[in-house]
């Protein structure tokens, strides 16, 4: 008999002036410890970005504590279940901006795209003078995307504006006519990057509202326009409709997504390389590799949490 998901996973992020981030943060962390909540959550001037799990109880408690923040009260977290714990400690980091763009004239809170509920998306991607652009990471998009959407193949949201500078067909006076929708994981680098084409003078600028995460969790799988996986910065690695864990593993050399095809490649070997990295490490890398996933599994097998199976991105 199947028994009921235990952790809670809340994706959560707001744009708001926060100038008092830095004493926001030995509270906000004290708070997530005492109730046994894991993740990442970046504080900046402009905000407050990430992702949280735990027991539900815990989870709740943090949220409560932020939405008790009047300038939080509106927080909207994304919410999914796993049977796993997503992430393996707590971290609260202090940057510069919550999502990096590295634009700093930009600021969202002044101006973005034009939100679209996740209901009415389809619509758009069916209209032929829509450009759809997928504003996330190569190794996001490699396992998933919305179909007929751009790909920009870049390695970092800091490298999409100068991919913009180079389409010709989004330079000129024109160009500011054309029709452009963006999406990403859920909804945060679309702020910036709809902000910026507006900030570009670009007049028709739409934004999906909610992500990639807000769809799979509302549209059903025989409406949807949505091929693939979508990539999440925690141990479920992928997640689908109804934001159900997916079936990828991540590539603890290199953090690239690995499905059956790239695990039955000679060039996969457990915690040490895939078919991505397996030419860009040292062998004396590689031994460190194969040591850490040594212990990885020791520490399996006596029922404990290895520090080197977390995550790094």
């Amino acid at each position: 008999m199947q028994t009921a998901p235990l952790y809670l996973t809340a994706a959560l992020y707001k744009f708001v002036d926060l100038p008092d981030y830095k004493a926001m943060h030995d509270p906000l962390l004290a708070c997530c410890e005492a109730n046994n909540v894991k993740g990442t959550l970046l504080l900046a001037s402009e905000g407050i970005n990430g992702t949280i799990a735990g027991p539900e109880v815990g989870v709740r408690k943090v949220l409560a504590f932020l939405h008790a923040d009047p300038r939080l009260s509106e927080l909207q977290p994304k919410e999914s279940w796993s049977d796993k714990p997503p992430f393996l400690r707590m971290k609260v980091r202090l940057k510069r901006e919550i999502v990096t763009l590295r634009v700093p004239e930009l600021d969202p809170n002044k101006t973005v795209g034009r939100y679209v509920k996740p209901a009415d998306w389809n619509a758009l991607l069916a209209d032929p003078e829509v450009v759809v652009i997928d504003t996330r990471n190569d190794y996001e998009v490699v396992i998933g995307s919305f179909k007929g959407a751009i790909n920009p193949d870049i390695k970092t949201f800091t490298e999409l504006p100068a991919w913009l500078d180079a389409q010709p067909s989004l330079q000129g006076e024109g160009a500011k006519k054309t029709k452009v929708a963006m999406f990403c994981t859920g909804g945060i680098r679309c702020e910036k990057s709809t902000a910026l084409m507006k900030m570009r003078g670009f007049d028709e600028v739409y934004h999906l509202e909610g992500g990639i995460l807000k769809y799979l969790e509302e549209v059903p799988p025989e409406e949807s326009a949505w091929e693939g996986e979508c990539f999440v910065f925690d141990e479920r690695v992928s997640v689908g409709h109804g934001l159900m864990p997916g079936p990828y593993e991540l590539c603890r050399s290199c953090r690239w997504p690995l499905g059956d095809a790239e695990k039955a490649s000679p060039h996969y070997v457990k915690g040490v390389s895939c078919p991505q990295c397996h030419d860009k490490r040292t062998p004396e890398e590689k031994a460190g590799l194969a040591e850490r996933q040594r212990q990885v599994e020791l520490a399996e097998v006596r029922g404990d949490v290895h520090v080197g199976a977390r995550l790094a991105r």
